[in-house]
C-alpha cells in the first residue's frame, strides 16, 4: 500500500501559469532567460543515463521549475511481466529529481520483448481493466509514488470493447488509486476519429481525479486525425480545453510539441494561451501527487 497522509514528503503543487515541454534546443534559452512558465516536463526515458549532460542540464532546470516526468515506454497494457529494468532507471531519476509528477500512457508499445515504437490502444474490457490496475499498483507500490495515466490517441477501436473509453479511464483511476493526465487533444482526435462527443467524455471524468492536462497539435488528413504534436492546438481544440476547465478547475496544463519545433516565442505564446483560458476561472481543482512513501 502506498501512505499518501504524509506532509513531510510532498513536493510543492504544481500552480499557476502552464507548463511546456523541455526539448534540447531549447535548453540554453530557457536557461538564460528563465520564462514564466509554471513547470516543464521532460521524457522520462531520456534521463534513464547514470550521468552525462543531459541530466546535468535536467537539475539545473530542476532548481528554478518543478519537473514533471512523463514515460512512454512502460506498456503497461502489454501482457508481458513490467520491465524491471526500466522499473528501476525510473525509480533512480525520481528519486534524484523528486518530481511534482510521475506519468505514463495507459496503452501498450510492445510484447513478446518487442518494442513497437508507438502508443497502442487497449480493448476496453473488464479483464483488461484488472490487468492494468494491477500493472499501475504494481508500479506505484515499486515507485512509492503515486502516478498518473494519461488517455491516448487512436486509430482503430477493438471488437471486444464494451466499455466507453472515458468511463474505462475514470475506472482505472478509481480502483488503481492513480490519476489521470487528461489529453483533451486525443480526446478531440478520438471523438472525431471514432464519433463520439467530446464533451461526453469530459463529463464522465470525476474533478480531482485530473492531476495534469496536455494540450497540442494534430494533422487532419481528410480521413482521420492523427496526434503529431507537431503544430498549435487548433481552436476547437482550445474552445474544449476551456469546457474542461470550467468543469475540472484550474489544473496544470502542458503544452506538447515534439515535432517541427517551434520557436521559443510561439511555444510560450502557445502556454499564455492556456493561461488565460485558466484564469477565467475562479475554481482551483488541487493537485494529487507529490512524493509518497510506502506505509510502515
Amino acid at each position: 500500500m502506498i501512505d499518501k497522509q504524509n506532509p513531510d514528503v510532498m513536493t510543492p503543487p504544481i500552480v499557476g501559469n502552464a507548463g511546456i515541454g523541455l526539448r534540447a534546443p531549447h535548453y540554453q534559452a530557457i536557461l538564460a532567460e528563465k520564462p514564466d512558465v509554471g513547470f516543464l516536463e521532460v521524457h522520462s526515458e531520456n534521463f534513464f543515463s547514470d550521468g552525462g549532460q543531459p541530466l546535468k542540464y535536467l537539475h539545473a532546470f530542476r532548481e528554478r521549475y518543478p519537473i514533471s516526468l512523463h514515460g512512454v515506454g512502460l506498456s503497461l497494457g502489454s501482457a508481458d511481466e513490467i520491465n524491471i529494468a526500466h522499473l528501476q532507471k525510473l525509480k533512480r531519476l525520481a528519486d534524484a529529481i523528486e518530481p511534482t509528477l510521475i506519468s505514463e500512457h495507459l496503452c501498450w508499445v510492445g510484447v513478446g520483448g518487442r518494442f513497437l515504437n508507438d502508443l497502442l490502444p487497449l480493448p476496453y474490457t473488464a479483464e483488461s481493466l484488472r490487468h492494468v490496475v494491477s500493472r499501475i499498483e504494481q508500479v506505484q507500490d515499486y515507485l512509492g509514488r503515486r502516478i498518473s495515466v494519461e488517455n491516448v490517441s487512436s486509430y482503430l477501436e477493438f471488437v471486444d470493447s464494451n466499455i466507453p473509453e472515458w468511463a474505462f479511464v475514470q475506472e482505472v483511476a478509481d480502483r488503481a488509486d492513480c490519476g489521470i493526465l487528461l489529453d483533451v487533444n486525443n480526446i478531440y482526435v478520438n471523438a472525431i476519429n471514432h464519433a463520439f462527443d467530446a464533451k461526453k467524455y469530459i463529463d464522465a471524468i470525476t474533478p480531482g481525479s485530473v492531476t495534469e492536462i496536455h494540450l497540442a497539435g494534430f494533422q487532419d488528413t481528410g480521413e482521420i486525425l492523427i496526434d503529431t504534436h507537431g503544430a498549435t492546438v487548433s481552436d476547437p481544440v482550445w474552445a474544449l480545453y476551456e469546457y474542461a476547465v470550467s468543469r475540472l478547475g484550474s489544473v496544470p496544463t502542458l503544452i506538447e510539441w515534439d515535432t517541427n519545433l517551434p520557436t521559443r516565442d510561439v511555444l510560450l505564446g502557445e502556454a499564455k494561451h492556456a493561461d488565460a483560458i485558466m484564469k477565467k476561472q475562479t475554481r482551483f481543482t488541487p493537485y494529487l501527487s507529490g512524493k509518497d512513501v510506502h506505509a510502515a
